[in-house]
């Protein structure tokens, strides 16, 4: 049997005690079929795990008093007499403590060395506080599962955050994996599909200037036929880090097939692509590839009223890239040079 006093018993075992006047009150709960003295008044620890046998037969009349007045002249404790300090036990009376679907919870009793007598009133107050430490052990248990409800509902919050990082991140990699071409990480298709259309807007919107490079790598099918297709992968991987290192930082690069490369250049006039355009394929030319060396063509258009939506500016650039492989290859041309057809 533990013995674990608390205030809240305490204070209702001292009015037990003086309102029945007697010199000993006990507070017993059972927990787990082990029964714990929660609080006692008038005895010493040792003394409460003694008496509290006194009253054990408490909990089996969960809904009257037991009240024994005198134990001498009471059979059931004939054989069994109880006695604190060589002082026998006289009186007890006690109250069972049970839930109202009747499960028992302990009993409260008070016990003295002379014999006793109740009053009615004083019954009807033993009952009343045997109810009050019902009340409080219920609102220990109340208490008790909203804090582990709180605990348990904090620990699904923190699960909630946790997934939905989680899921953040998956779709931060959904988003990536959309909008990024797996072999050279630079954007793909779709992503310049998007950025060119919201780049043509803008350019309208603000009269101001857009120019479009196509590239393509010349004679790519022999070098995937002479060395391999992962030869080929890493020269595509060679051709993106190159690009990447020749164009500005506001340029927007993709690759949109096998061997071709899209660059969006805002703001920039037919004059200045043609700059950069050339820029990109002598870096290109003079680049260490292991196989063998490889260039690309380049055609080039730019925006002008002529231009209703980036179909027609993309035909325009795949126009002169066209030019550029049919004239010689490794080499630039611009849409506003070539003759109209």
């Amino acid at each position: 049997m533990e013995i674990t006093p608390e205030k809240a018993y305490d204070d209702i075992t001292d009015l037990a005690a003086l309102i029945c006047d007697t010199s000993i009150a006990l507070v017993s709960l059972i927990n787990d079929g082990q029964q714990s003295i929660k609080s006692r008044h008038g005895i010493d620890a040792d003394q409460a795990l003694h008496a509290v046998h006194l009253c054990e037969r408490t909990i089996a009349q969960p809904n009257d008093l037991f009240v024994v007045p005198d134990t001498r002249f009471d059979e059931r404790f004939a054989d069994t007499p109880l006695s604190i300090n060589g002082t026998q036990l006289r009186f007890c009376a006690g109250a069972a403590l049970s839930t109202l679907d009747g499960d028992a919870l302990g009993m409260l009793c008070v016990i003295d060395e002379t014999p006793h007598q109740l009053t009615e009133d004083q019954e009807n107050a033993l009952q009343a506080l045997s109810r009050q430490v019902v009340a409080q052990v219920e609102l220990r248990n109340a208490v008790e599962e909203l804090k582990n409800s709180t605990v348990q509902l904090r620990n699904y919050q923190s699960q909630l955050e946790e997934y939905h990082q989680q899921l953040e991140l998956t779709n931060a990699r959904l988003r990536t994996l959309s909008v990024t071409d797996d072999l050279t990480g630079l954007h793909n298709r779709f992503s310049f599909e998007e950025e060119f259309r919201l780049a043509f807007e803008s350019a309208r919107q603000i009269d101001s200037s857009l120019s479009v490079l196509l590239l393509d790598a010349d004679h790519f099918k022999s070098y995937n036929d002479e060395f391999g297709h992962p030869a080929g992968d890493d020269a595509l991987r060679m051709i993106a880090g190159y690009l990447k290192e020749s164009m500005r930082s506001t340029d927007f690069i993709a690759r949109i097939g096998g061997e071709e490369f899209v660059i969006l250049l805002p703001k920039t006039d037919g004059k200045c692509a043609a700059v950069l355009a050339e820029r990109c394929r002598k870096m290109l030319e003079s680049c260490s590839c292991p196989e063998r060396p490889i260039t690309v063509s380049i055609g080039i258009s730019t925006l002008d009223e002529r231009h209703i939506d980036t179909g027609m500016l993309i035909c325009e650039a795949d126009r002169a890239l066209y030019h550029s492989k049919a004239t010689g290859r490794n080499r630039v041309s611009h849409a506003s040079e070539l003759p109209l057809t």
